[in-house]
C-alpha cells in the first residue's frame, strides 16, 4: 500500500549525514550536493569520487565506523552501507531523535525514499514505485526524459522570469493570474524547439504586461 507523501524540501545549508562510503553513498551524496546540503560522511573507506570531494572541502568525511551519537544535529540521514546491522542502528538512532531517515537495504525501514529524478533547470519531476520497483521507475524515467527535452529548461526558466516582472508590476492577484495562464498559452515552448524564440527586453515585457492587462 502507498504510504508516501510527495514533497519537495529545501535542504540548502542543512546538515545531512551518509552513514556508508560506496557506489550507493555516492549516488546519494551526488543528489545532496545538487540540492546544496552540508554533507557528512561516515566510513572507514570511501569512493574515489568521494576522496575528492572531500578533497576540495565539498563534503566532511569521518574516516571510521559509524557510533551511537553521529547523527546529532542532521536534519536528514542516509543509511548506505551493505551491512544490515549497522543500517538497524542508524535507523534507530534516527528515529529515537526524530529524524528523517531512508534505509538503502530496506524500504520498509525508511521513513523517506529517494525517486528517480527528471530535471530540467527549475522543472524537477520525481518518479517513485513506492519502492516497489526500481527499474521499473528508471524505465519511466527514461520515457519522460524523452518526453521532456532540455527546451523545457528554457520554456521553465521564461516562465520563472515572466512571473517575477507580473508580480513586481501588476497589484491584482486575480489580473496576475489571468497573465500567467495566458504565457502558457502562447507557443513559447514551440519556439524553443524550432530555434525561434528570443528572450524578451524589459520594453518588450513591459508592453505584453500594458496590452494585455487591457483584456483581462
Amino acid at each position: 500500500m502507498e504510504r508516501y507523501t510527495p514533497i519537495f524540501v529545501d535542504i540548502s545549508g542543512k546538515s545531512c549525514c551518509v552513514v556508508g562510503g560506496g557506489r550507493v553513498a555516492e549516488r546519494k551524496i551526488k543528489g545532496l550536493l545538487h540540492a546544496e546540503a552540508q554533507i557528512k560522511v561516515i566510513s572507514p573507506e570511501v569512493t574515489p569520487t568521494l576522496q575528492q570531494l572531500h578533497h576540495d572541502s565539498r563534503i566532511q568525511w569521518l574516516a571510521r565506523s559509524y557510533r551511537n551519537g553521529d547523527l546529532r544535529g542532521a536534519f536528514l540521514v542516509y543509511a548506505a552501507t551493505d551491512h544490515s546491522e549497522v543500517n538497524t542502528a542508524v535507523v534507530q538512532e534516527a528515529e529515537d531523535a526524530g529524524i528523517l531517515v531512508n534505509d538503502a537495504i530496506s524500504s520498509e525501514r525508511s521513513t523517506f525514499i529517494t525517486p528517480s529524478v527528471v530535471r530540467r533547470g527549475r522543472l524537477s519531476i520525481a518518479i517513485s514505485t513506492a519502492g516497489a520497483g526500481p527499474v521499473a521507475a528508471a524505465e519511466i524515467r527514461d520515457t519522460l526524459e524523452q518526453q521532456f527535452g532540455d527546451e523545457y529548461e528554457t520554456y521553465i526558466e521564461f516562465l520563472y522570469q515572466m512571473r517575477m516582472e507580473v508580480k513586481a508590476r501588476v497589484s491584482s492577484s486575480g489580473v496576475r493570474a489571468k497573465l500567467l495562464r495566458r504565457l502558457t498559452e502562447m507557443n513559447v515552448l514551440e519556439k524553443i524547439r524550432t530555434g525561434q524564440f528570443q528572450w524578451w527586453t524589459e520594453e518588450q515585457i513591459g508592453d505584453w504586461i500594458s496590452h494585455n492587462q487591457e483584456d483581462v
